[in-house]
Formats: C-alpha cells, structure tokens, sequence
C-alpha cells in the first residue's frame, strides 16, 4: 500500500485520535466515517485490534507498507526491547526531526520540506527523509532565499509548540541539534506497540 495522501480528517475520525493534524472536522463529526459511522459499532478481533495499531502507526510517520515492515525488521536485528527499537528509528527520521523542531507544521509538511532539498545535516545536503539522525548531528536549513522564507514561516508557525528535551533549535540561525537519542519515556505513548510487534511476529 502506498502512502495516504488522503482526507485526514477521516483517518483521525476512523481511529479516535490524532493520527494527523486536527481539523474542525472532528469537532462537528465525532464519529468514526461513514454512513453508519453514527450508530454502527463492530466487535473487533484481535487481528484487527493489532492491524489498527499498525496502521495507526505507519500514517501517523507517513510510511508505505514496505517502509514500515523493512523498518521493523532493522529494529528487530539492533537487539534489546524490538518496540523501543522501532519507535526509536521511526522518531529519528530526518522528516520526524524536521517536524519536532518546529521547523513544518505537519509531518507531510517536514517531508516535503526534506524531498525539495531545504535540510542539510552537518553543512551537506540531505534530500531522504528516511534519513536517520544520530547524537551529535546538526540539522539546518540550507541557506537559500526560499529555503529560510519557508522555515521561517514555519517556526513563527511553531512558536508555542515545544521542543522535545533531546533536541534543540535556535530559531535565529534555523540550525537544531540532536543532543541525543530519545528515552523510553519519551517516544510516542499513544500507540499500543507490543500489539504491533505480535502482530509481526505471527
């Protein structure tokens, strides 16, 4: 399956949180999608309870199928905790980082911010939003015209939301760095992830 690319609010309506950025549309409409998305209420299996989390998953950080099972299997090779391991690679994602620095507002913002060739990491080009980032790693937006107006925008954008303790952005210079990896505590606690990793371990 390809990437979604589309209504939002119906994804966000479909699993009862926000997978992507909240719209009006949740607010008139707080109910699954759907003619029968008022009334009808279906017993899920357990199958389903696991898939559901995995595609919550794997649109909230924009992945194809492939992407996110290929993703999986590297975080399954790193040893240690197979769930910390994923949601770890999945949040040092050059998009991701671009998006928690506050730098796009949306995460298909941040990826297409990357894919048009605006980030560089440590002074070089990096146009793959796949990208992982390590500790240490200074992430900038190139110094074009273009480049700086959109960042800019987007950080005045920005302004109130946080940046997570493990990065940090200076937004006179529109340069972040990443202090380190992300704890435990840290990576996003909304998703069931012990229900994905069974759910690949079928």
């Amino acid at each position: 399956m390809s990437r979604y690319t589309g209504p939002t609010s119906k994804i966000n309506r479909r699993f009862g949180q926000n997978i992507f950025t909240a719209s009006k549309a949740e607010e008139h409409k707080p109910y699954p999608p759907g003619i029968h998305g008022p009334t009808k209420r279906r017993k899920v299996s357990e199958y389903g309870t696991g898939l559901n989390e995995k595609q919550k998953l794997r649109l909230m950080y924009g992945l194809n199928e492939k992407q996110f099972r290929l993703t999986f299997a590297r975080a399954k090779r790193q040893g240690g905790v197979t769930g910390e391991n994923f949601l770890r690679l999945l949040h040092t994602r050059l998009d991701n980082i671009v998006y928690l620095l506050g730098i796009a507002r949306t995460r298909q913002a941040a990826r297409q911010f990357v894919c048009h060739g605006h980030i560089a990491i440590n002074g070089h080009k990096v146009d793959i939003p796949s990208y992982t980032v390590t500790p240490g790693d200074e992430v900038s937006v190139r110094p074009r015209t273009s480049s700086k107006q959109l960042a800019t925008r987007g950080t005045e954008e920005n302004q109130y939301r946080a940046v997570p303790a493990w990065l940090a952005m200076a937004n006179d210079t529109l340069k972040g760095v990443v202090n380190r990896l992300p704890a435990a505590e840290e990576l996003p606690s909304d998703i069931n992830i012990q229900l994905i990793v069974e759910f690949y371990s079928r």
